[in-house]
């Protein structure tokens, strides 16, 4: 399975990493079946070279695999659940697969693929003749009380499609080597991106090892189930449209279902980017409305459908089913498949498969306490192997030849020759798991790569202007280049605020700027009494308190709170973003972990200086990699709307305030604004309001610039979908009134700013003049383009008899 390794390497992995496990196995129930070991204690097939490159690695070399493994893991996004926004939980990945010999798979891929059979055919029966509740042959009581009993579901399914698409399989091995099933996943079936990407990364971890492993890949399984999927589809059979309907990002698994959407090339959509008109499934797009073929659905069945089923859900679509009913939507699986994951039917299994299919069942069930084998898995440490109890999901797929096929038989199912493994007692669910596992079945030879990138079975139709966005990931996009500006915009302030700080001791004016920093960045701080305050004169202690809490979650506009708005933005487009932005994201995700309130001033301000770094290097790297088209338009706007009204409210406050700091505060805004290198190589050493103000407000030339800004919104707004009508809308007619009032503007005036007190009168109304058409425009465009406003529709005939 690797390169050659010496007879004496291959010793003294026997005698190390083997001899300690064979050891430790000594000690457990005798006869106990162990994956790793036959019962003479000789190394079972497919394990030989394994144990023997890991044991040549060393300890030191299987720490750094192992540091791979779970850099690579953090940097790609793999987390198991996100319901704290900044944290989530990562798994440890571990270095030894567990290994199926050929034997022991096949047993189980049969036993998998009658499963698969015989739920279709009960799914058949429980909503539609329902024969086996007359037969008395069904837990009828434990049924009908079921929530996963869907009556509004009978007779939802056409006929001439299957029910179960994809089936997920949870089984263990007992203490005799033999299969067990601990529960089925028929709902929304997890977890094969999740086992794909642990594949991903051991082939880069390991690989000398992986490349010459005689094993069976995964990508033909997923290949052939997105052509499974896509001719579900009852109508654009050449292109259908196919969108995974996932909960949202605060649902445990969402990395999982933006990793499936993009390697299997779908569209990522939550339920409110969909509607149902004319019992047909539309996705909602910056072009309109766009037909939805066939829904992948992540969603467990009560909440798919608000109208018809769960009322109070907010996941799914109002429609749904009877969209599916009248075979205007294919879905897979079936909604109220549910019900066939109720263990009180696991006892009559056994009859139901001799009842409908013919066959005696081949795989059993195991309550939690049956005795179950062990399989190896390396400690903490990375220093021994440790014998431990094992859970696999097992995943099976219709074929894609076998859709409309009129019989059912095993040749229509597919197996995925892997899974996703982790440790814990039998059927303790993935999410506890601290240790995951690949698995590799073995094969003859090294079976040939697969690539993600299918060839052509037509011809396509080239198309570049993004007009199929969804609406969502849209107003995601924006709203991400919103709070990346917050967020770069607040650390920059802090940072001139902490380098204030530093110096109150040395400097009064520094201790006037500092007071002027406070104000801007509305941070209150505490007077001796403990008692919140925003009097300029506290000392500084309170200062640097007030300061560092901005360094924890206890204020709206801390660092903390703006990150996590821009983390959950991002997550929601996670199928959207490259590689690289999303490592840089999980840099600054890093940072943001590491920073607490105890931290002392200098420390706090690098935290600063880096955050503006690596959000300048991720909003780099989504303009150098995203395409771009309506998406990153939009996510730009949000930026620049957000940048803009940043300087103006600043301005505002800064160079029309009463001018006790002067010219230093503006030497602090120049700063903050990252204009104080250009000024200064313009103007050398003065600082004069009129040069400011023109560097900050009129230079079209300067990025920082206001002038530059409104040019650079007004550019993006003009090429969004519906700029062509040669009537303006709301935003450009709000563009239009910013650029007058910057272009009308008496400058003249403006440059006696510290010598009349109507020049500062004039200044404030300029600001305010272009910030309230500016601060309106984000409204507009979420009218325009995030908003679909649609009429409302009868959904049910009132003719009489109808």
């Amino acid at each position: 399975m690797t390169a050659p390794v010496s007879p004496s390497v291959l010793e003294l992995g026997t005698a190390g990493l083997v001899e300690d496990y064979r050891h430790q196995l000594g000690k457990g129930q005798p006869g106990t079946f162990d994956a790793l070991l036959d019962r003479h204690g000789q190394l079972r097939p497919g394990w030989t070279s394994l144990i023997g490159a890991l044991e040549a690695l060393g300890k030191a070399g299987r720490d750094r695999q192992q540091d791979e493994i779970q850099r690579l893991l953090a940097e790609n996004g793999v987390i198991f659940n996100m319901h704290d926004n900044t944290q989530g939980r990562a798994w440890r990945l571990d270095p030894l697969p567990w290994v199926i010999d050929q034997t022991h798979w096949q047993a189980l891929e049969a036993g998998l693929t009658q499963r698969s059979r015989l739920f279709n055919a009960l799914y058949q029966d429980i909503y539609g003749a329902r024969t086996l509740f007359d037969a008395g042959m069904l837990p009828t009581q434990a049924i009908l009380a079921s929530p996963h009993f869907l009556l509004a579901c009978h007779g939802a399914k056409p006929n001439d499609r299957p029910a179960i698409n994809f089936h997920g399989v949870d089984v263990i091995q007992d203490a005799k080597g033999q299969w067990r099933v601990m529960g089925d996943r028929l709902q929304a079936p997890s977890g094969t991106g999740f086992a794909l990407e642990n594949r991903i990364l051991m082939a880069r971890a390991l690989p000398e090892m992986y490349r010459n492993a005689p094993l069976k890949r995964l990508a033909g399984f997923l290949d052939k189930y997105h052509r499974t999927l896509t001719v579900l589809a009852y109508q654009h059979r050449d292109n259908p449209k196919v969108v995974l309907l996932t909960p949202g990002p605060a649902t445990p698994r969402y990395f999982e279902h933006a990793y499936l959407a993009n390697y299997l090339n779908i569209d990522l959509a939550e339920g409110q980017d969909m509607v149902v008109r004319d019992s047909q499934l539309w996705l909602r797009t910056l072009g309109g409305l766009q037909a939805v073929d066939v829904v992948l659905r992540h969603c467990d069945d009560a909440y798919c459908d608000p109208l018809e089923l769960r009322g109070d859900s907010q996941l799914g679509v109002p429609g749904l089913l009877q969209a599916a009913r009248s075979s205007g939507v294919a879905i897979s699986n079936a909604l109220g498949v549910g019900v066939l994951e109720l263990p009180a039917l696991a006892d009559y299994l056994p009859a139901l498969c001799e009842h409908l299919l013919g066959e005696p069942l081949l795989l059993q069930a195991a309550n939690p306490q049956t005795p179950t084998a062990t399989a190896p898995v390396f400690d903490n440490p990375m220093q021994r192997l440790t014998p431990s109890t094992l859970n696999l999901r097992c995943f099976v797929s219709r074929t894609p030849g076998s859709v409309s096929a009129a019989n059912d038989h095993a040749s229509h199912y597919h197996v995925m020759p892997g899974g996703l493994a982790w440790v814990g007692a039998p059927g303790s669910p993935s999410l506890a798991s601290p240790v995951v596992k690949d698995v590799w079945i073995t094969a003859d030879t090294p079976q040939p790569h697969v690539s993600q990138l299918r060839q052509a079975r037509g011809p396509v139709v080239a198309t570049r202007d993004g007009t199929d966005l969804p609406s969502r990931v849209a107003e995601s996009l924006f709203w991400l280049g919103r709070y990346g500006e917050r967020l770069d915009a607040r650390s920059r302030l802090l940072r001139e605020a902490l380098l204030r700080l530093l110096e109150v001791d040395q400097d009064d004016i520094a201790d006037q700027l500092l007071d002027e920093l406070l104000l801007i960045l509305d941070i209150a701080t505490r007077d001796a009494d403990g008692e919140p305050s925003k009097a300029p004169r506290v000392g500084f202690i309170q200062k640097r308190d007030a300061l560092l809490a901005q360094f924890d979650d206890s204020h709206p506009q801390a660092l903390s709170p703006l990150f996590a708005q821009l983390l959950g933005n991002a997550r929601s487009i996670r199928d959207h973003l490259g590689d690289d932005s999303w490592r840089v994201l999980h840099q600054l995700r890093q940072r943001m972990n590491s920073m607490h309130p105890g931290h002392d001033a200098s420390a706090a301000r690098r935290t600063c200086e880096a955050l503006s770094a690596q959000l300048a290097a991720f909003f780099g790297l989504c303009n150098e990699t995203m395409p771009h088209h309506y998406g990153w338009r939009f996510m730009d706007i949000g930026r620049f709307l957000d940048r803009v009204l940043g300087l103006l409210s600043l301005l505002k406050l800064t160079l029309n305030a009463p001018p006790s700091p002067g010219l230093a505060l503006w030497e602090v805004v120049l700063a903050t604004t990252d204009n104080f290198t250009a000024y200064r190589r313009r103007y050398r050493s003065e600082l004069h309001p009129a040069a400011i103000l023109d560097l900050l407000l009129f230079d079209e030339t300067n990025p920082r610039s206001v002038g530059y800004m409104l040019k650079r919104l007004e550019r993006q707004i003009d090429r969004l979908p519906g700029s062509s009508s040669p009537y303006r809308n709301a935003e450009r007619r709000l563009m239009i009134q910013a650029n007058a009032a910057l272009h009308l503007a008496d400058i003249g005036r403006l440059s006696h700013l510290t010598e009349t007190p109507e020049a500062q009168v004039a200044l404030g109304q300029l600001l305010d003049a272009l910030i309230a058409p500016l601060s309106a425009l984000s409204d507009a465009i979420s009218h325009s383009h995030f908003s679909h406003v649609e009429r409302p529709r009868q959904l049910v005939s009132m003719e009489p008899g109808a």
